[in-house]
């Protein structure tokens, strides 16, 4: 079990914190990881800190280092990947740039040295060998089911897309030059030890990478030796590198990170747009015409600043007098983008509807509910200005495991549409953990029927 975790302070040290000052005994906890349900994998994940404590003291403000000596959690994490795992992996097909990545860090600057096309194990052991490479493995859990396990459940917790990078770096090497990151990043020793140093952001919860010049960031505010099952945490916008110290084994360690372009201000551009669209087909003073050549002057004049003014305070009375279901596309883009939910098997439950064929007599609940989401938009089936809103369902169930995070185009959309009138009657569907089809909000029982059947075949709901 884990026994010793260590927060990593305020950030206001002078210097490096040694990690034995930042130790404290755990209470104990679990020695794998708990897959019942996304908060008992997310609290295992950080055992023995309390998810309580964590969000609130830690979760974007500063870094947290858990130090474990727990063999079982040991081995545990060195089955997530393993150098040793490159060769099966390289027999696959895997590519330079797409899939792998080899460099070095020389006088504070990244090198790459990726050759062109296929990845060759005997190369890039040589590599990694002789120039001291580190090899960098992009998404690693399209290929290994455990790291999609954990990710899976991890997107369904945070409601953001959670991707993953595997960094195998030989002993007296560094990678990279101190950067730092637009992702939340929790980090998982797998293999060997890693010497960290983490200084204080120049750029608080970035929303873009970065490389810092040493001579810019100061002294460490905190250091530490991680060995395998050991975790490490910060905030997006840390400042951070890290080498394999000479005369060791190589090191393995797994970056998870999430929350990318997921702040309130991602939120309000997503939210935003839409309402004003609505309001606009309503309020006549929305499509009225902005002044003559107020886009040739260099400053906006005051009347069109206090014009605008009115119009966001419009938008605001509007939004906080509404309970009606807003257009997201951060919705579908999450849904579209993520993991389908972990399987062992053909995953025939994901795609072929089981069970009784739901009737107007029946009860019936959802499923797979934290891989759906509903929003509402235009009909996408006419281009004419008079375009009804429609109510859409979301899901992940048939997403493809090979593509994820990988910014492929060929991500596709699954889902259903219905008539904005369902909206109060997929709700009732949502919020229940079951309920009688005859009491659903819809006019005609052949609505109704019609309804659940269409969700039924998608595979989202289930007769109990």
């Amino acid at each position: 079990m884990p026994k010793k975790a260590k927060p990593a302070g305020t950030g206001k040290e002078e210097g490096p914190v040694p990690g034995k000052q930042l130790k404290m005994e755990a209470a104990g906890g679990p020695s794998t990881l708990n897959f019942s349900c996304p908060r008992g994998l997310f609290e295992s994940l950080i055992s023995p800190i309390k998810t309580e404590t964590f969000f609130k003291e830690f979760w974007e403000q500063k870094p947290l280092i858990i130090q474990r000596d727990d063999p079982a959690l040991a081995t545990y994490y060195q089955s997530l990947f393993k150098l040793s795992d490159l060769k099966s992996l390289c027999s696959r097909g895997v590519y330079y740039g797409r899939d792998i990545n080899v460099c070095r860090c020389v006088n504070g600057k990244k090198k790459v040295l990726n050759k062109d096309g296929k990845v060759h194990f005997l190369q890039l052991r040589k590599d990694f060998d002789h120039k001291r490479a580190t090899i960098q493995f992009h998404q690693p859990q399209r290929f290994k089911d455990e790291l999609w396990k954990i990710q899976e459940k991890l997107e369904c917790y945070f409601g953001s897309l959670v991707g993953s990078n595997v960094y195998m770096t030989p002993a007296g090497s560094q990678g990279l030059p101190p950067h730092y990151d637009d992702v939340e990043v929790f980090v998982l020793q797998l293999e060997g030890e890693k010497h960290w140093r983490l200084y204080h952001p120049t750029v608080p919860l970035a929303r873009q990478y970065s490389v810092e010049a040493e001579d810019r960031i100061g002294r460490p505010t905190h250091e530490v030796m991680l060995k395998p099952g050991d975790l490490l945490y910060f905030p997006r916008g840390t400042i951070h590198q890290a080498d394999t110290p000479p005369g060791l084994a190589h090191s393995t360690h797994v970056t998870i990170s999430t929350y990318q372009n997921n702040s309130w201000g991602d939120f309000l551009l997503d939210t935003i747009s839409g309402l004003v669209m609505d309001t606009a087909k309503e309020d006549m003073e929305f499509r009225a015409g902005i002044p003559r050549q107020l886009l040739l002057q260099v400053e906006t004049a005051a009347v069109g600043t206090r014009r605008l003014s009115g119009f966001l305070r419009k938008l605001a009375d509007r939004l906080e007098g509404t309970d009606v279901l807003l257009s997201s596309d951060m919705k579908k883009d999450f849904v579209m983008n993520r993991l389908p939910p972990y399987y062992e098997g053909d995953g025939a439950e994901l795609s072929t509807p089981g069970g009784q064929v739901p009737r107007l007599d029946s009860v019936v609940r959802l499923q797979f509910k934290d891989h759906v989401i509903l929003t509402v938009g235009p009909d996408q089936s006419r281009s004419d200005e008079t375009q009804d809103k429609m109510v859409y369902v979301y899901h992940s169930l048939k997403n493809r495991r090979e593509l994820h995070m990988m910014g492929n185009e060929e991500t596709e959309c699954h889902g259903l549409r219905f008539p904005l009138s369902h909206v109060d009657a997929l709700k009732q569907i949502w919020n229940s953990s079951a309920i009688s089809v005859k009491d659903l909000k819809l006019t005609t029982d052949e609505e109704k029927e019609s309804l659940v059947l269409s969700l039924w075949t998608e595979c989202l709901i289930q007769v109990v």
